[in-house]
């Protein structure tokens, strides 16, 4: 405050109007083994036809990850996934094969800088899909330009607006007869990708062989740049040896030279063996573990049968350490679906098998499988369902709030089930659901429903239940977020006031919509002692009554001899 000599107004603001942030609550997290994609890299899709145009469509052996993450998708709209490394090579131009994980990868290897000794170009990403790209260019010297055919009796001529030349940007450096110009083809040779031999992925035009021309709204030209930022399947190397000059600048070359002929490259050598360890699985999720820069609500997994325990004590690990996540996890496969006492067998993995799964609040677990259709392959799979009740609380956010329970007929209906490994009976159900399981059951002309909504929590206790576990969830990550506001400010009345008046709102709004049934907000000198104030930190108690969930419901009916009044009668059947 500026300090006055004489007497005048001076006008101050202070802005009371911050409120509690909206957070996230429904975005899936998952790592599994893909045909195409980038590897040990995050990224985000937000629909099935995303998923396929990202990570490839599925063959048999990796239909099960690719369905698993798919079945999240017909609830949410967000999901992180992970491809795992699993014995990856891309295709070269030399057919030896070479790994090159993802962008970060190829620079941080010098790939970008020029690798000859795998040829011109390599395939984008690891894998045998890979195998199936050929890459041609022609340039300025090309002859017999109406008549050239890059794939049977198919024309460049068809494809381009004119034979390649002397680009703008070299004219008007005084260069007009430099001939830097040429075309790029990316084709689907094998018909891997498309399903149609020859199919042209990708076409670019006009590009430079001059490391420093531009384009006229002044980004680069250079080829190796053009076909690096913009293709989907493949990345540079090398300079084809034809190309005498390619990566000089244009104010250095007196003449680029050119080919006439195509010049060409089928790749080889993509390699994946799509089966990955359970230790290639959680370094996949390990990805997802910091809370800080990777943002996830909901962790699921495939149920491999040689490290199911493994990846589910590893997910649930995760979701400890992070706090502001669940994790949903499936048994093995081969528990659930042809043996004689899947409910037993379940409940034994969950329990006792390899010392069972870690008691945690932040997790959950299904039955077993579920009977999907792969579309892809037009066959039909047993998948777990973890994906699905992953989808379920996602599903649950957009049509009421985290805190809703993501069980029964109302909101636990699974997608695209055509059939269980088993249908639980109620003696089943109860074997489940004291073993800290979620039954999913199919009920005539109601569908297939989530049945459950436990947490494996061991010890009785509030957040033994998804509703309740997932509330704090949201309250926590909302409440946090908004404190960070009040990092470096005074502990004095003024700013635990300050606070008090910002997180009320909010839990009102929340108690509103029928998360909570009461709470309270300590944050004064009670609790903001000297002691505290004088190392630098500064304390609220959040006192909060979690709605319930309904899991048992009784009905009284009462008959009634003629003549009595029920007023007599009602209260004293009890």
């Amino acid at each position: 405050m500026a300090f006055q000599v004489s007497p005048g107004v001076q006008v101050l603001e202070v802005d009371a109007t911050s409120v509690v942030p909206a957070v996230s609550t429904s975005i899936g997290g998952f790592a599994g083994s893909f045909n195409w994609g980038p590897v040990s890299e995050v990224v985000t899709v937000g629909s099935e036809k995303e998923l396929a145009e990202t990570f490839g469509t599925p063959d048999n052996n990796t239909a099960k990850y690719f369905l698993t993450a798919a079945s999240f998708l017909k609830y949410g709209s967000s999901l992180k996934a992970v491809r795992v490394l699993s014995g990856h090579d891309n295709a070269t131009a030399d057919g030896a094969g070479l790994l090159i994980k993802n962008d970060a990868h190829y620079v941080d290897s010098s790939y970008n800088t020029g690798a000859g000794s795998v040829g011109n170009w390599a395939a984008k990403y690891p894998g045998i899909l890979g195998n199936s790209l050929k890459v041609l260019l022609v340039t300025e010297g090309v002859s017999n330009w109406a008549t050239i055919t890059y794939h049977g009796s198919n024309k460049w001529s068809d494809l381009f607006d004119g034979v390649p030349g002397t680009s703008t940007y070299a004219a008007d450096l005084g260069k007009a007869t430099i001939g830097d110009e040429l075309h790029v083809l990316v084709l689907d040779e094998d018909g891997l990708f498309t399903g149609t031999a020859g199919s042209v992925l990708e076409k670019f035009s006009f590009a430079s062989q001059a490391a420093d021309a531009k384009s006229s709204d002044g980004t680069s030209n250079y080829y190796v740049d053009v076909v690096n930022a913009g293709s989907s399947y493949v990345r540079w190397m090398d300079h084809p040896s034809t190309l005498s000059n390619a990566g000089e600048n244009l104010t250095a070359a007196s003449s680029i030279a050119g080919s006439t002929t195509a010049i060409s490259d089928s790749l080889a050598g993509g390699s994946d063996d799509n089966a990955p360890t359970a230790a290639e699985i959680a370094l996949g999720y390990d990805l997802l573990e910091d809370a800080e820069t990777v943002d996830v609500n909901l962790l699921f997994a495939y149920p491999d049968a040689d490290g199911a325990n493994t990846i589910a004590n590893d997910l649930i690990g995760i979701a400890n350490t992070r706090k502001d996540c669940m994790a949903f996890v499936s048994p093995p496969i081969a528990d659930s679906q042809g043996v004689s006492t899947p409910a037993t067998t379940v409940e034994a993995w969950v329990n006792t098998d390899n010392t069972g799964l870690t008691s945690s609040s932040y997790a959950s677990v299904d039955s077993g499988a579920v009977y999907v259709y792969d579309k892809y392959n037009d066959t039909y799979r047993w998948i777990g369902a973890a994906g699905h009740v992953a989808g379920l609380c996602a599903n649950t956010d957009n049509v009421a709030d985290a805190w809703y329970s993501p069980a029964g007929v109302t909101r636990g209906q699974l997608l695209g089930v055509t059939k269980l490994a088993y249908n639980p009976t109620q003696t089943q159900r109860n074997t489940l659901y004291k073993g800290r399981i979620n039954p999913i059951v199919s009920l005539p002309g109601q569908g297939t429903i989530l049945f459950g909504d436990k947490t494996l929590l061991a010890k009785p206790s509030a957040f033994d239940r998804i509703n309740v576990r997932r509330l704090f969830n949201t309250l926590e990550k909302a409440v946090s977020t908004a404190a960070k506001a009040q990092l470096f400010e005074f502990n004095d009345e003024f700013t635990r006031a300050q606070f008090k008046n910002l997180v009320e709102p909010f839990l009102r709004d929340v108690k509103g919509r029928r998360g909570l049934t009461d709470f309270l907000v300590v944050c004064d000198n009670t609790n903001n002692t000297s002691q505290v104030i004088d190392s630098n930190s500064f304390v609220a108690d959040i006192y909060i009554k979690p709605s319930r969930s309904i899991n048992f419901i009784t009905l009284n009916f009462v008959a009634t001899r003629t003549g009595v009044s029920f007023t007599e009668i009602a209260g004293a059947t009890g």
